[in-house]
């Protein structure tokens, strides 16, 4: 029977915000079947490639993707029937130049994001091999040290906090699955200290908690209690990770600490604020500590931090070579937050991975606010062998599909399996 594409099929499905995304079949000449499912951002950067909607406001708020899935059906599908899903590169190309623009918006990035997975996942199958080593090759053995969004806030939360992200980064595990354990017996403590102290503990888009704190700084303070309650040791077992998203509160220039009453600052000052709780916190990383067009804020912001800790670009970059390129010139951060939606195909995503390596940059592979159960980014991650990953809190099924996946990864490789701190 024919290994070769056979059909192409979409469908409107919801993600975890309970918005319209798309799941996508490929289907091979002899009949077997795989899927990938399209996450959806809410903290987005100005220059990510379109998310195709319909804008009806009868259906789902204007939100439904009922052209994009037709764009999948209708043209994607019958251009790439017939090729062989083990060329990668070719379809995903084919795709881009059907698109024909420079941001997707045509066809959709949702669209061809979709079918770009999906083929990934039919060219494994076709090799006999599991995602993680079809696209990593036979060396693919590195488990990611995962960052878990244990505090919501910004744009992910109805509260009082100006930063979207407070993390758990249990980089001083001796495996993936004790990271796990580090991680998830953090977050219990964490959830019994904020009952404790009189706040909710009802959870955010990414599945940490959202309390109404008094400052952006306690958020930090409470982790640090809950690693030490856990039993731990705060920087030599867990640390923590920062993304402040900080472009959701850029205003004229500046930044406006609006939800915790905190006031306007300058980029200096933002970057004089991370220092100072860096010489107080276990941080290790943060992410989009300044806005996505402060590129000379971020150039100084880098120049003061990031001998210290890894500075991660992630709005700034919006995972497109172009903007990685320049970076590396000017030596706007020293990391790249990864996400496939951003730029649109499996094979741009890779060649975003590759210009970091060569620059001796680091990057984390990363989920969406609004996720499927998909758990395409786990094998990814371990793929790409950069030593990181970005999926979310403990609870919440669609984050922890990725954290299973690695769990069932790392007890395939066995004792091949390696698992080590990129701090």
């Amino acid at each position: 029977m024919s290994t070769t594409i056979a059909a192409v099929e979409a469908l409107e499905i919801l993600d975890s915000r309970g918005n319209p995304t798309l799941r996508v079949a490929v289907e091979l000449g002899d009949g077997r079947r795989m899927e990938a499912s399209v996450p959806s951002g809410a903290s987005t950067g100005e220059h990510e490639a379109l998310e195709l909607r319909d804008h009806d406001p009868a259906r789902y708020g204007g939100k439904g993707v009922r052209r994009a899935v037709a764009n999948v059906n209708e043209v994607i599908g019958p251009a790439i029937a017939g090729l062989d899903p083990t060329r990668q590169p070719d379809i995903d190309r084919l795709m881009i130049g059907l698109d024909g623009t420079a941001d997707k918006s045509r066809l959709g990035a949702n669209a061809i994001l979709g079918v770009s997975m999906a083929v990934a996942r039919a060219g494994a199958e076709v090799m006999g091999l599991p995602l993680y080593l079809y696209l990593g090759g036979p060396g693919a053995c590195r488990l990611p040290v995962p960052m878990m969004n244990v505090i919501n806030g910004g744009s992910h939360a109805d509260n009082s906090l100006d930063f979207q992200e407070f993390m758990l980064v249990p980089h001083g595990a001796p495996s993936f699955a004790e990271a796990m354990r580090y991680g998830a017996e953090t977050f219990h403590a964490l959830k019994s200290l904020l009952k404790r102290r009189g706040y909710a503990t009802g959870v955010g888009d990414e599945g940490g908690f959202a309390p109404q704190l008094r400052t952006n700084q306690e958020a930090c303070d409470l982790i640090v209690e809950a690693i030490v309650a856990a039993g731990l040791v705060p920087a030599t077992h867990v640390a923590i990770a920062l993304d402040p998203a900080a472009s959701a509160f850029g205003v004229d220039g500046g930044y406006e600490l609006a939800k915790s009453g905190e006031g306007r600052k300058t980029s200096r000052e933002m970057t004089e604020l991370y220092e100072r709780w860096i010489d107080t916190y276990p941080i290790v990383s943060i992410e989009d500590g300044l806005g996505e067009n402060d590129w000379e804020g971020f150039r100084e912001h880098t120049a003061a931090l990031g001998s210290r800790i890894q500075i991660v670009g992630d709005d700034i970059y919006v995972t497109n070579t172009k903007f990685i390129e320049r970076g590396i010139a000017e030596g706007t951060t020293n990391a790249v937050l990864i996400k496939l939606n951003q730029i649109g195909t499996v094979t741009e995503t890779i060649d975003a991975i590759e210009m970091c390596r060569t620059a001796g940059w680091r990057f984390i592979v990363s989920h969406r606010s609004g996720e499927t159960e998909d758990t395409f980014i786990a094998d990814f991650a371990v793929a790409m062998d950069g030593g990181q990953i970005k999926t979310g809190s403990l609870s919440r099924g669609e984050r922890i599909a990725k954290y299973n996946r690695l769990l069932e990864i790392e007890h395939e490789l066995g004792e091949a399996a390696v698992f080590r701190s990129p701090f």
